[in-house]
């Protein structure tokens, strides 16, 4: 039945797939509703925006565990010559699908043979893609770049170097730093170096609300990774998918991170040619046990692009639009300390300014260095809070020696 609500709702979400206050409202209403399976993929599509949201977590928690409606049970026909031994409407012990005895203490429900779409794999070939990008492509950061040469692709590009160190052909690293600087992008550009098959993952695409289904994912992408090989698994907030158990209150998460972990130890099978590369915002709300050697034991500080890197950001975001007198140099040097994301906004508000004064002259004119200037008036760093929290994580948690790069970093920034 149609609902006015959740049509508006759905709607503004389409119009606006960035709010995710406006997309957590809509899986509120969907929970409400009793459409759980709707309220889990927008409340895991919350969850890869901001992996830190308590209502999002507690309202994709309750999803997961809510059981589903029973569907009438259907017995098997009785033939003219036999009359049933039962009520039609008793399912018979060998017909159907037991419900009562699927559900465990918890709530959750075991996935019915009969669901559709069961038998289709949770992973593909449709999923792989083939990237072109090389770090060539990624403008300006050149420390990354060293670090991310040194730590992970000039073992995998010497073959021979490799077989005489016995070196072997695996590896994991994690990516965190602030949001918006670039990390999905230098995983793409890794792929493409490594002539590497690429599969971008979030938790969305790994979490399923029927008991068991979420880690039979995680062990599918992997054996679809092996059967590819050499493959790039990209897992994208990777403190969603493999939070510290410590922290999670459903067991599902649980059984998701235990998974995540077999597969990285290769225990059913051989992840030679495997690459794992995870990127997160928030390194400290990873399980430790993620991070250990044989998994994604090498890390890699990715912070905001460099003055050579923003210069090549506005290059790029400008490069298709009406400009003219524009100063790269300028506007890298006035937008230091933004993110990429931050200087992709700018020029979005800069293209605007120009756009609503042509409308209202009726006169279209070109983007100048003032709609830009503008633009970053009109803009602030997202960088700022994120170095504030990690200046506290650094100076008051616990540090096994992960975040040494990001200590240095923050006593030459000036804010340890």
């Amino acid at each position: 039945m149609d609902d006015p609500l959740i049509d508006a709702l759905r709607r503004a979400v389409e119009a606006a797939p960035l709010d995710d206050e406006l997309r957590l409202h809509l899986a509120t209403q969907l929970w409400e509703r009793g459409l759980a399976d709707q309220a889990v993929a927008e409340a895991s599509t919350v969850l890869s925006h901001a992996p830190a949201d308590s209502r999002a977590r507690d309202l994709l928690s309750r999803a997961l565990a809510a059981p589903t409606a029973t569907p009438p049970a259907v017995p098997a026909p009785a033939t003219a010559a036999e009359e049933p031994s039962e009520p039609r409407n008793t399912p018979r012990p060998t017909g159907g699908f037991d419900w009562s005895a699927a559900e465990n203490e918890v709530g959750h429900i075991a996935k019915p043979a009969f669901v559709d779409g069961d038998d289709l794999p949770a992973f593909d070939e449709h999923d792989l893609q083939r990237p072109t990008t090389t770090l060539a492509d990624v403008g300006g950061m050149t420390a990354v770049k060293e670090r991310l040469n040194a730590a992970f692709l000039a073992p995998l590009k010497n073959p021979e170097l490799r077989a005489l160190y016995g070196k072997s052909l695996r590896g994991g690293l994690l990516m965190y730093g602030p949001p918006g600087c670039g990390k999905t992008f230098i995983a793409r550009a890794i792929a493409g170096e490594l002539g590497a098959s690429f599969i971008s993952i979030g938790i969305s695409d790994i979490l399923d609300r029927y008991m068991g289904q979420s880690e039979h994912n995680v062990r599918e992408l992997f054996q679809l990774a092996r059967r590819d090989a050499p493959t790039v698994i990209f897992l994208d907030e990777v403190d969603a998918i493999g939070q510290r158990r410590s922290q999670v209150r459903h067991s599902g998460l649980r059984g998701v991170v235990v998974a995540l972990l077999e597969e990285l130890d290769g225990v059913a099978s051989d992840n030679e040619g495997v690459f794992v590369l995870a990127a997160t915002n928030q390194p400290w709300d990873v399980d430790p046990a993620l991070r250990r050697p044989g998994r994604l034991d090498r890390t890699v500080l990715v912070l905001p692009p460099d003055d050579e890197a923003r210069r090549a950001i506005f290059r790029h975001h400008l490069a298709r639009r009406p400009v003219e007198g524009v100063d790269p140099a300028e506007l890298a040097r006035l937008t230091n300390g933004y993110s990429g994301a931050d200087i992709a906004y700018v020029c979005e508000v800069a293209s605007e300014n120009a756009l609503l004064e042509s409308a209202r002259t009726g006169v279209a004119r070109l983007i100048t260095m003032d709609d830009l200037r503008q633009g970053i008036a009109q803009t602030m760093s997202s960088t700022g809070p994120w170095l504030d929290a990690a200046r506290n994580v650094v100076r008051f948690g616990e540090d096994d020696g992960t975040f040494a790069e990001l200590r240095e970093y923050l006593k030459s920034a000036r804010r340890l």
